[in-house]
């Protein structure tokens, strides 16, 4: 941890001791209107409709109590800004996937998403049962944050490239897009890797400046028009299987909130967990079967892709293990994930098989 992120942890720990021993919180009275940044352009398929969605329901739940006006990339601060603009407190709470936010402390990858990490279920198991909350709440305290999981992807896509990846020296020195833990894994196998918000990454790929790109999966793919650009598409990838989405709030703005409303944040958030979840569910294989229509040649990675994919994962995200928070998260989230996938692999995954060679799906 860096010097100014300890003195933020000293001046937010002691002031909320303080506040604990001389005084109830307060609560502030009558309408507000708080504004919400987010890391995603407008019109953004699935991942502004969460941040939305939030919004909304906040404001409604509410009863206009606490009207939520969005602000999306740019409107008032860039995507890669709005974990500082609230943590400064310029901007009361933002919408987005966290692994942008990397360089500010590196267990915020567990957060977001590590490579091969969990899919949708099991990062609620280990968030709402299994110790995840409370390392959230301790790790971005630290930063004047409270973060609440607000929506998932599901599975995102291997991406978008310019010809077939057909070993690992197919990476070496291919320009692409992928942020996160994700990137430095390909990083690792050669690649130049950028770190573009969404908005930005079409006009990267038709322009050249980068030869393939991921996004999300097919639904938000199309939407953003990769199609009209390359044709080569790999549905399936290591890097986000399950990438959570957080709304994280100003600490100090949190606190001010009466339990009513804090208790809607909690509840809203839930609800566009399993909302944006379902959104991704609904629309991708329907958009799949459009982009095959269209020319588009679906894709998997072969072995040898897979096991250097894994090799580079288990390097990435053994790095920081120097650091005894990210440690101590390390440790809860893959003992969670190894519960979880245990059981799993047994009950759901083996009837999945068998379903689909039964039912003929």
């Amino acid at each position: 941890m860096d010097r100014r992120s300890f003195l933020r942890a000293s001046t937010v720990g002691g002031a909320t001791a303080a506040a604990s021993t001389l005084a109830a919180p307060v609560y502030a009275q009558g309408k507000r209107t708080l504004t919400l940044v987010t890391t995603w352009s407008r019109g953004l398929a699935g991942v502004h409709d969460s941040a939305q969605y939030c919004a909304d329901q906040i404001t409604a739940a509410t009863d206009g109590q606490l009207t939520i006006d969005l602000k999306a990339a740019g409107e008032l601060v860039g995507a890669f800004e709005v974990f500082d603009a609230v943590s400064a407190g310029q901007a009361d709470m933002y919408h987005g996937v966290d692994y942008y936010f990397l360089g500010q402390h590196p267990a915020i990858s567990f957060f977001s998403q590590i490579p091969f990490g969990m899919n949708f279920m099991e990062y609620a198991n280990w968030w709402y049962h299994d110790g995840g909350m409370d390392l959230g709440n301790e790790l971005y305290s630290i930063f004047g944050l409270k973060p609440f999981p607000a929506g998932n992807t599901g599975p995102q896509s291997g991406g978008w490239f310019a010809k077939e990846m057909n070993s690992p020296e197919d990476f070496q020195g291919l320009k692409f897009r992928m942020p996160g833990q994700g990137g430095q894994v390909l990083g690792k196998l050669g690649a130049s890797v950028q770190n573009l918000p969404g908005g930005e990454v079409y006009q990267a790929l038709s322009s050249g400046a980068i030869d393939g790109t991921e996004w999300i999966g097919p639904w938000a793919d199309e939407k953003a028009g990769f199609q009209e650009i390359t044709k080569t598409y790999y549905t399936a990838g290591f890097h986000e299987p399950g990438p959570n989405l957080n709304l994280t709030m100003n600490l100090e703005v949190y606190d001010s909130l009466t339990p009513t409303q804090q208790k809607i944040v909690e509840q809203v958030t839930r609800a566009s967990n399993l909302w944006t979840m379902s959104l991704f569910m609904a629309n991708n294989s329907a958009a799949l079967q459009r982009l095959q229509s269209s020319g588009v040649k679906v894709m998997e990675f072969p072995d040898a892709v897979w096991d250097a994919f894994g090799a580079a994962a288990r390097e990435v995200v053994d790095e920081p293990m120097g650091d005894e928070l990210y440690k101590t998260c390390y440790d809860s989230y893959m003992e969670s994930l190894r519960s979880s996938a245990t059981w799993i692999a047994k009950s759901e995954g083996a009837f999945s098989a068998q379903r689909n060679r039964v039912m003929g799906l």
